[in-house]
């Protein structure tokens, strides 16, 4: 799970900056959906890990409490991040000129901001690209109200989940405001709720079978079969001077209430991967590793590859889409994000040997 989640980690710091080069080869230009689905289903899958195993033993308001300090933690790199990227394109703006999409119009000018900080603060402003955190916030927090429906009846809570995720596709304007967007949150809370809800269900199942889906072959043909239709109508044919092939010619499914194109398409990849015995073996490898190592600190390494996106972003916009600049923002970025995460490793690992000793001596 943590190598596919630093790889999701890795093809959404790519796909963030519209001039990197290496976004012609994730995973948005093979299929219907791309790396913020794997993000949001595989932080399902990683909330029943860290929190829904541990309320039998330590109960669910001591559990609960470390849920809501998590978004806390979550809430304030949010606004260091709303922080960080407004003083990073006042600052540019000083030196070059930038066109105003680099920023929402209300928040182009700084009196507006003195005017409107509560908006941030209270997350009824919503920057582009500042806009996954705060459902995860959204998500992760109610996760112990939804473990009690899970534990009284799980089959209610899956289909009460699946049920507003419908009816949001059938009528998308149930959302949260965007003071920044009159169509509200991009990521609309009450549609991605059910991808993180199959996240959870997923993680209770592998659970059951030592930490994979049972393969079953009818349905891995299915979901494969899928995929390579999701591929032929997703694949930027035109944009690689190729003959289009693709068969219905399906517009492209909206990602802001996770259309069932979308959905389908993490849903097959996640089942695919989680069965495959191949992909257990990649990821116990050198390069799984590699991505597990961001995979397990997911927070840190987004947060500071938001700020490398938008710094990256506006390199290109002021200097244009130069090697050097691709190689700056894709070798040393991906680089300094790994190191980031190697630290974070080591310092847990120390910390856990020191408690370990602790208890030795005890």
């Amino acid at each position: 799970m943590d190598a596919l989640r630093g790889l999701a980690l890795v093809m959404m710091y790519v796909d963030h900056i519209p001039e990197d080069l290496l976004n012609r080869f994730t995973m948005r230009n093979a299929g219907f959906a791309d790396a913020a689905e794997i993000f949001v289903l595989l932080a399902g899958y990683a909330s029943w890990l860290a929190y829904g195993r541990k309320i039998p033993k330590d109960g669910l308001w001591t559990v609960t409490k470390r849920v809501w300090h998590r978004c806390w933690k979550i809430y304030l790199f949010q606004m260091g991040l709303v922080l960080i990227s407004l003083l990073s394109i006042y600052q540019w703006r000083r030196f070059w000129v930038l066109p105003v999409d680099f920023l929402e119009p209300e928040l182009a000018h700084g009196y507006s901001i003195a005017r409107e900080s509560w908006r941030l603060l209270s997350l009824d402003a919503l920057p582009s690209n500042l806009n996954i955190l705060p459902l995860y916030i959204i998500l992760l927090g109610g996760f112990p109200l939804f473990y009690l429906l899970i534990k009284r009846r799980w089959w209610l809570a899956l289909g009460v989940s699946a049920l507003i995720w419908l009816g949001v596709n059938i009528d998308p304007w149930f959302n949260f405001p965007n003071w920044l967007d009159p169509d509200g949150w991009f990521f609309n809370p009450f549609a991605w709720q059910f991808l993180f809800t199959i996240g959870i269900f997923g993680s209770i199942v592998a659970g059951k079978h030592d930490g994979n889906f049972p393969a079953i072959p009818w349905l891995k043909w299915g979901m494969g079969l899928y995929l390579l239709f999701s591929f032929f109508e997703a694949f930027p044919w035109e944009y690689w001077g190729l003959p289009d092939l693709r068969l219905l010619h399906v517009p492209v499914p909206a990602k802001a209430y996770l259309s069932p194109l979308r959905l389908l398409d993490v849903v097959a990849i996640f089942y695919l991967v989680q069965s495959s015995p191949w992909a257990k073996r990649f990821s116990e490898g050198k390069i799984g590793q590699f991505l597990a190592l961001y995979g397990r600190h997911s927070l840190e390494v987004f947060s500071l590859s938001t700020v490398f996106d938008l710094w990256g972003r506006l390199m290109f916009a002021s200097w244009g889409e130069i090697w050097i600049l691709q190689f700056v923002v894709n070798c040393i970025g991906v680089s300094i994000l790994y190191f980031l995460a190697l630290h974070l490793d080591k310092k847990k690992n120390r910390a856990k040997e020191k408690a370990k000793l602790k208890v030795s001596h005890s």
